[in-house]
Parts: structure tokens; sequence; C-alpha cells
């Protein structure tokens, strides 16, 4: 049985009763243009978030199940019969999912979705990745950004970036590419997007490192967590955009870090989960491109392949999902992985690819309402999958995955899990 109200900002649905709200028949509601269904469900969950597949008003806690259609087929089994109207609203991802406890506490509204208006973002960090992001974002971010804030402990190298970004333009179009603005720490929150590209500890190149990512988590986790903290205390409402490595356990950190008090108690005040994207699979969907370009044994890849997972070790790539070859995903996904150390190999930080694919040009897509690849929440972990922020959420793509895909999804479920403990 569903439930139907409303409330100052439309109608409302829910498998349970509410109190908030005035009720409505049913009949009134199914004239809405969207509505909003307040999710129940157990666990660890997104407070707001775009329903695009009835398997969501089962009340499940998130999981895999979110990416994979083939269970989410199987759960509807079960359900109660959805009226026509409801579907057709799902069908076209104009149904919002709100967290019922947030709902309930009159704090229903979403903090961070998708808009047309263009956007304040600001850079902390401009070494080698965050200042090649601010190039990425200012040639190619004037139909979405406005201004572009950076912040770093060095005063004269923020100096030199806004005297050199602000000196590239289109003659006779002077206000066609974002400003550069050189901001101070308290201003660093006063944005709509705040991109985290600090890093400490960067094994030098020549270093016998497998995974140069993971050797920076502890280090980068106590920075980041600083400026989660930050965030709550700014009371952040904006997109809190990881790039520093490792981008998907340090998602989980900083979210974590922003909803405990000073005494390291959670209370769940900071940072809502999909406020924070992790900006690192970008680059490993291209890198798999690059070498299906190359081999025409991956060539399916650049039309049916997919990336999902971390950036790093645990990385997941499909050579097809419609026609899934495990052994050929293996080698390509092997061959990917490694890709940054042939750079590192030849004596260069292999930072550019990372900087404009995973961050500047996925952020921007992120802006544009358009399918990219970043991190997002997905029950207390933050993992890597195609995903767009639309006016109503985030919403994640779903396919049916094929049984081994999904055997190897799991195993960088568990991983993931085990670095958030």
């Amino acid at each position: 049985m569903f439930y139907y109200y409303k409330d100052e900002q439309g109608y409302v649905c829910s498998r349970h009763p509410l109190q908030n709200g005035a009720a409505v028949r049913e009949q009134e509601a199914a004239e809405a243009a969207w509505l909003r269904y307040i999710s129940h469900c157990a666990g660890e969950g997104k407070m707001h978030y775009c329903i695009n597949h009835p398997a969501y008003l089962c009340e499940e806690a998130e999981g895999l199940w979110c990416l994979d259609r083939c269970q989410m087929e199987q759960m509807i089994q079960g359900l109660e019969p959805i009226p026509q109207w409801l579907q057709d609203l799902i069908a076209t991802g104009k149904v919002q999912g709100v967290d019922s406890g947030l709902y309930q506490q009159g704090k229903g509204q979403a903090v961070w979705t998708h808009s047309k208006e263009k956007k304040r973002v600001h850079i902390l960090a401009m070494g080698d990745v965050g200042s090649t992001l601010l190039m990425g974002l200012a040639l190619l971010g004037g139909d979405c950004i406005h201004t572009i804030g950076i912040y770093d402990f060095n005063e004269k190298l923020c100096q030199r970036w806004e005297h050199e970004i602000n000196q590239i333009g289109y003659p006779w179009a002077y206000d066609q590419l974002p400003q550069v603005e050189v901001i101070d720490r308290q201003q660093l929150f006063q944005c709509d997007v705040f991109v985290f590209c600090a890093s400490k500890a960067i094994p030098p190149v020549g270093t016998e490192v497998q995974d140069v990512r993971m050797a920076q988590l502890e280090a980068n986790s106590q920075i980041i967590g600083e400026y989660g903290k930050l965030a709550r205390e700014a009371g952040f409402a904006g997109l809190f955009a990881v790039v520093s490595d490792p981008v998907d356990p340090l998602c989980q950190r900083v979210w974590s870090a922003s909803n405990r008090d000073a005494a390291g108690r959670w209370d769940g005040l900071g940072l809502r989960p999909e406020q924070v994207q992790g900006y690192g699979l970008g680059v490993m969907n291209s890198r798999a491109a690059y070498f299906a370009k190359q081999d025409e044994r991956f060539a399916r890849f650049l039309q049916e392949g997919r990336a999902y997972g971390p950036h790093g070790q645990q990385l997941v790539i499909a050579d097809s999902v419609t026609d899934y070859h495990h052994d050929l995903s293996l080698e390509l996904t092997e061959k990917t992985i490694k890709a940054n150390l042939e750079v590192r190999a030849l004596g260069y930080k292999p930072y550019v690819a990372p900087a404009l694919s995973s961050a500047a040009i996925s952020i921007l897509l992120t802006l544009r309402g358009e399918w990219h690849y970043s991190s997002n929440f997905l029950g207390g972990i933050y993992m890597g999958a195609k995903n767009r922020s639309t006016v109503y959420g985030l919403e994640l793509e779903h396919l049916p995955l094929p049984p081994q895909l999904l055997e190897r999804l799991q195993t960088v479920v568990t991983t993931l899990e085990e670095l958030c403990q």
C-alpha cells in the first residue's frame, strides 16, 4: 500500500504513514509532474537520489543491486503492484528518493542537485594536479562555471596561476572563460563546488611502489579529514569533489570526519553522503579506451565496455556488458592499472591525464548533468561507476551484469569495506 501527501515542496509518496504533509488521494498525486518517495530502508544510504527503477521501492539497504538490473528485476517480483503512473514517473527519472529520518525532521530538501546556473568552483592546492585541473576547467568550463577560486599555502604560486590563466582568452569575447581569483582559507567553502587536490607523500619517480595511490592513504586521510571538519563548520551545502589519491577511501574518510563532533562521536551533522564524489575513474576508462584502440581484441570496449570500482589495483574493466569475455576483461584491466607505471618508468609523474580526464572533464560533465564516471556513496563505501547528477539527485546506471563481472565487483566492495573500517 502507498500513502500520498502534499507539502510546501510538492507531492510525496511513501509505503508508510507520515506525520509531515497533508494526506491526498492517489488521483491527485498521479497528476504531479514529479514527486518524492520517502524511503525507510535500513542501513546507511544516500539522503537524496534519483529513483530510476521500481526496485528502489523495496526498502532494501544500498548495495551492488543498485548497479545490477538482474537483481533489481528479482527484487520487484515480490513487491506489491505499483501504479502505472508511478512506474512511468520512475522510468523518466522524475521520482526523488528521500531518507525518511531527514524528511521527518523537516530537512527533506536536497543540498546538492544538478542545476543550469553557472557555478563557483574552488580548488585546494596548486601542485601538478591542481594546476592542470585549473587549466582544464578554465579552458573548457565557460558554459557552467563563472568563477574559479584557488588556494594554496604557497601564495606566490596562486598569484602566478591567477596571472597566467586570466591572461588566456578569446579576442573580443573577454568574458567567455571563467575568471580566476586567489582566495584565502576562510573563503574555501564559499562556493558551489570544492575540489580537494591536496596531497602528501607522493612516492618519487623511480620508487619501487606497486600501488602508488594506496601509499598515500594514511597521510592524505589526515589532511582531508581536517577539511571535512572545516566543511562542517561552514555548513557547506555544495559538492565536495575528491581528486587526491586514493580517491574512494578518501571520500569515505572525509564524509565520516565531517559527521563527527569535537570528541569524535558520530552525530550526522556534516556532509551528506551524496555531497561527496570522487574523481579518479575517468582516466582509467580513458586508459582502457587507449589500449582498445591499439588492440582489435579489445575493440568492443569502445562501444560496449564499462569501468567500475576504485582508481587503483581494485579497478574492474569489462570489455563488454552485452557479451562479456572474462579473460579479455582481466587482461585489459591489468593493462589499464599499469598504464601509470609505464609513464613513471619514462621518468615522469603521470598526472596530466588524471587531472584532465578524471577531474576536469568529469567534474564538468557532473555540472552539466551528463553521464560520466565518478565514485559515489553506496551503502557505507564510495565506489566508481557510470552516473549523472539530475535535478532529482544522483542517478546510477543499472545494467544486467554478467555473473562473473558481478563476482569481481563483490570482491571490490569487500576490499573497500575493509579499508573503511
